[in-house]
Formats: C-alpha cells, sequence, structure tokens
C-alpha cells in the first residue's frame, strides 16, 4: 500500500487561521478514505487531528533546516506527500509530491502577517518581489493544488506552473455551537448584529465597514478576531457616535463564533482580496445572508445568495444591509446560501484530493 503523506504542520496551536482550518478540515476528510499518516511538529496539534492516526514528526516548516526535510521524509518512508503550503522543503526527494497555493494576494498586497517572525517577514517580502521564486516552487512538485478557480485562472495568467493544477474547495467544518441548517429560520428580531470574522491586515478593509456603520444606527458590528491596540484605536477614531456601534472581542471560541453568528442578521466582509473566505460559507451554510465585497472569488463562493457592495464605498455597503430589513428578502437570502452552501463539502474536497494523490 502506498505510504501517503500529509503536512499538518500549519495547525495553530491556540485558534485555526485559514490554512489550519483547511489541513484540520481536509485531514480528517482524506483520513477518512485513504490511509494516510500526518506530518506534525508539534504533539499539541493532534488535538485538531482525529484520535488513533498514524503520526511523524518533524521540524517547523519556519525552521533553518525545512529546506532538507524531503530527505527526513525519504528516511520515513514517505512514497506520497501532500503540504496544504508550497514551501516544503523538496530538494532530493524520492517521494511524489503535491503542493497548494491558496491564493496569490501577497503580490498586490505585500505586507506580510504580523505574527511570522521578524526574518521571515523579511524573506516573505522578498519572495513576493518576483515571480520566479514561486515558479520554482511548484515545478519542484508534481502537482499543485489551488482552493478556487479563481485562483486557479489567476496562476495560469501568471505562468507560474507546467504541473497540472487541481481546486479542492476549502469548506465549513460542523462545529460545536453551530447552529442547525434550518431553512424556516427567521430574521433576528433582537439586537440587530454583523459579525466580521478576520484578521485586521489593511487589505481586509474592516475600515469600510465601520465607516457604513455610519449609517446604520441601531446595529451592531462585531469583530471576532484578536486585535492590536494600534489597530482598535484606528477603527474606533472612524466610528461615529450618532452610528452604530462596534464591538471588539479580541478572540472567541469556536462555539462562541457560531453562537454570535447564530444570532447575527448578517455576516458582512469588505476585503480587497482573499484567497477564498471560510466565514461565507460558514455563515451561509446556517442561513445567515452574507454582505461582502464585489470581488471575483466572493462571486465564486456566494454565487447569487450573497449581496455584494463596492469596497470602496461605505455607504454601498450600509444600503445592501438594509436590503435584509425586509424579512422576506432576508429569508430568501438565507434559503440561497444554504443551497450555495452545499456545493462545499470537505467530504467532496477530499474525493478529489484523494483522486490526485493516487493517480501520482
Amino acid at each position: 500500500m502506498t505510504a501517503v503523506f500529509f503536512d499538518c504542520r500549519y495547525l495553530r496551536i491556540d485558534h485555526h487561521d485559514g490554512i489550519s482550518r483547511f489541513t484540520a478540515g481536509l485531514f480528517a476528510a482524506v483520513n477518512d478514505v485513504l490511509p494516510v499518516t500526518a506530518i506534525i511538529s508539534d504533539e499539541r496539534q493532534l488535538q485538531h487531528l482525529p484520535e488513533g492516526i498514524d503520526w511523524v514528526k518533524l521540524n517547523d516548516p519556519t525552521h533553518w533546516s525545512e529546506p532538507f526535510a524531503a530527505l527526513r521524509l525519504n528516511r520515513l518512508g514517505a512514497q506520497v506527500v501532500y503540504s496544504p503550503m508550497q514551501t516544503i522543503g523538496s530538494a532530493g526527494r524520492k517521494f511524489k509530491l503535491a503542493v497548494t497555493l491558496h491564493d496569490l494576494i501577497y503580490y498586490r498586497h505585500p505586507a506580510p502577517p504580523p505574527s511570522m517572525p521578524v526574518a521571515v517577514r523579511i524573506g516573505w517580502r522578498l519572495f513576493h518581489l518576483w515571480y520566479w521564486p514561486q515558479r520554482l516552487l511548484l515545478n519542484g512538485a508534481d502537482a499543485v493544488v489551488t482552493v478556487s478557480q479563481t485562483t486557479a485562472e489567476l496562476i495560469a495568467k501568471h505562468r507560474l506552473t507546467s504541473r497540472p493544477v487541481s481546486v479542492v474547495y476549502n469548506a465549513a467544518g460542523e462545529l460545536p455551537g453551530a447552529a442547525p441548517l434550518n431553512q424556516s429560520k427567521q430574521r433576528p428580531s433582537g439586537a440587530q448584529t454583523l459579525i466580521y470574522m478576520g484578521s485586521f491586515m489593511d487589505y481586509k478593509n474592516v475600515r469600510t465597514l465601520v465607516r457604513g456603520l455610519a449609517n446604520l444606527p441601531g446595529y451592531e458590528l462585531h469583530l471576532l478576531s484578536k486585535i492590536s491596540p494600534e489597530n482598535r484605536v484606528r477603527l474606533e477614531q472612524l466610528a461615529t457616535p450618532e452610528g452604530g456601534k462596534i464591538v471588539f472581542h479580541n478572540g472567541v471560541s469556536e462555539s462562541q463564533y457560531h453562537e454570535l453568528l447564530a444570532e447575527s442578521v448578517a455576516l458582512v466582509h469588505g476585503s480587497f482580496d482573499e484567497g477564498f473566505g471560510i466565514p461565507l460559507v460558514e455563515a451561509m451554510s446556517h442561513g445567515i445572508p452574507i454582505v461582502v465585497s464585489d470581488i471575483p472569488i466572493f462571486h465564486e463562493i456566494g454565487g447569487i445568495a450573497a449581496l455584494y457592495f463596492d469596497p470602496k464605498q461605505p455607504q454601498e455597503f450600509a444600503r445592501k444591509v438594509i436590503e435584509l430589513e425586509d424579512p422576506a428578502e432576508w429569508q430568501r437570502r438565507s434559503e440561497l446560501g444554504i443551497e450555495t452552501a452545499r456545493q462545499f463539502s470537505w467530504a467532496a474536497s477530499a474525493e478529489v484530493l484523494a483522486n490526485l494523490l493516487s493517480q501520482l
């Protein structure tokens, strides 16, 4: 039997980010259809993986030894390796390799995530100055995975690889505290809550959401993620006393997230760029309408279910939210969202990935 190894070293210990969620959801689903060994760098990562799995321990992917990761995987008997990132060390490998390029955001918005070590942030900026380093990484694998057709088209546009590219969609898992899928769900009549789940990097454009509150008195915009004091002050300065209210949570548990989501009027997102948008799928799957920026990837995810606005126009954002004050329109968008979300499932994504790995 082919020894398939799945790189789980990007699982976060404290809370999931996008790649961590993708790793956890996809690994669990692939593990149901294919014998697979997890590659971890910290045994605490096992808490996000199914019990009783096979696993091996390797260096942290940001460690200086990462370029030599393939040599250790050779000794561990790997025959096929899948990584949810494209930066796994592949020099000297004796196994088949599939890697993932989630998006091309950082070529357009080069500021790296602030949580990265300083040396990694410097390397990140240098890496995204040109396309040729990306081509070297992707062509060092046997196959490339991405999470959307939007990104697949960008990969082709910029001729980033000669390897076959497969789309393995992100999805939304059933997590503790999640609201049941209920097409008869009514528009909340209490607090008029809008939910934003995401980081506060500049390209996420949370400022448009905050500015839009000036035209949404009586609403509350709940910002769920951890936020730096500097970013909090900047957003507070954009708010107006006569408008809606900002509520900072500075991080929530999965159960708290889904409880807040289930009680909300809509999930909102004003990003200028995204690789996917798991919160959109999560909201739609629970019957919560989404009001999002008019960008290609959000159209691919939200389809006819979403309400779209120009991310540079706070007033247009507010108008779209107000459209949902009609109970019939809210119900219609809720039902469309539930139907749209069904196309994104970890089981379907796992089937695509398992078929790809079996053909390498």
